[in-house]
């Protein structure tokens, strides 16, 4: 393996990741990084992994030829991997049952998460509820009145929701929350992180679990096409998906690589976009070194995108590596944009994109509201 695709032993992708932690965290991060490393070499851990995700979240998903979105925009065939199509609705399920199943495998009792879009949210608790253990989703304010379905499901699924309502009370804030509560309380709880970000090892164990994603696309690509793709194409916010999905293709150099992150209202302006990528700089956040958006003191700006989820003024750090490399292109797209390309795909295939999933498209009442207001 190449830097492209492993942390060294400290946890860094170049200069990115790690663990910058306040001494009360490092306890409780030691324990899941023993027990992980542990579990992923462990042939009856990986098989009954394997066995959910094929007998409860019905994977394979399939890859599925978008016939009438490609000739409408009269460029390369266009392929959507229907993570959509996974129990609980999105690719979250892949990295939840993980999850949850080391924390079982731990002695834990309970986990504990933050979510923004509320899909790592509602996925932690279906994982908890199938194999018995107690969940706590702390959630922002915002983001819980965007996305109040999700907010019914969790709590249909047993889970209890902590409301945020400090600073941003976005997603930043609901990972602040949880972690400050799991280190009160880590001798019975794992904190489960909803995507590639954090101290090592969650950026890694959560893009391995995420990685079949990719496996099982490049095998169907091959199998339909008979070659590589000429490109991929990926929402980032912490890149949990997009990582997933870019991981089987990292040592093919002919296959372009690119993530898109939310330019939101304006890119000249703090807090009207979350383009970490385009206009981060380097700095700590959440126990990880990385990109982040933030003011010269290093406090993390304000962040928008009409995509709850991806409002995080940071990024995995194998994000930030890759782009520091160059193997991965990070490219922005407007709220506009982003409604522009919502509606084109339901309209061409009848596909009306979740409220959160790979490719993290808003919630269905607000694209209702912007529809009726632009057409």
């Amino acid at each position: 393996m190449t830097s492209l695709t492993q942390a060294n032993e400290a946890g860094f992708f170049g200069a990115h990741g790690g663990r910058f932690l306040p001494p009360h965290l490092e306890a409780p991060i030691a324990e899941v990084a023993t027990a992980y490393a542990e579990a992923k070499d462990d042939p009856e851990f990986i098989a009954e992994y394997e066995s959910l995700l094929a007998d409860y979240v019905g994977r394979p998903s399939p890859l599925f030829l978008a016939r009438r979105l490609t000739a409408e925009l009269g460029g390369a065939k266009i392929y959507l991997k229907r993570e959509d199509l996974n129990h609980t609705g999105a690719h979250k399920i892949n990295h939840t049952l993980g999850e949850v199943l080391l924390a079982k495998r731990m002695g834990k009792k309970k986990v504990i998460a933050e979510t923004g879009a509320g899909q790592h949210g509602v996925a932690l608790a279906t994982a908890a509820a199938l194999l018995g253990l107690e969940c706590e989703i702390h959630m922002g304010a915002i983001d819980i009145a965007k996305q109040h379905p999700n907010v019914v499901r969790m709590r249909l699924l047993g889970a209890k929701v902590i409301p945020v309502d400090m600073g941003g009370r976005s997603l930043k804030e609901a990972v602040d929350s949880a972690f400050g509560v799991w280190a009160e309380d880590f001798s019975e709880t794992m904190y489960a992180i909803g995507s590639v970000v954090g101290p090592d090892p969650f950026p890694s164990m959560v893009r391995d679990f995420q990685s079949i994603v990719g496996r099982e696309a490049r095998a169907q690509i091959l199998g339909k096409e008979g070659r590589l793709p000429t490109a991929l194409v990926a929402a980032v916010g912490g890149g949990s998906n997009a990582m997933g999905l870019f991981s089987a293709f990292l040592e093919d150099p002919e296959v372009a690589i690119y993530g898109v992150e939310p330019a939101g209202r304006s890119l000249d302006t703090p807090g009207e976009h979350a383009a970490t990528m385009t206009l981060g700089t380097p700095g700590v956040i959440h126990g990880m070194k990385t990109l982040v958006l933030q003011d010269e003191a290093g406090d993390p700006w304000p962040v928008h995108s009409i995509a709850s989820g991806l409002d995080y003024p940071g990024v995995g750090p194998q994000h930030a590596h890759l782009r520091d490399l160059g193997r991965v292109s990070y490219v922005t797209a407007s709220d506009d944009a982003t409604m522009d390309a919502f509606r084109a795909l339901c309209r061409t295939e009848g596909i009306i994109p979740p409220s959160s999933r790979a490719t993290r498209w808003p919630t269905p009442s607000r694209w209702l509201r912007r529809c009726r207001s632009t057409t």
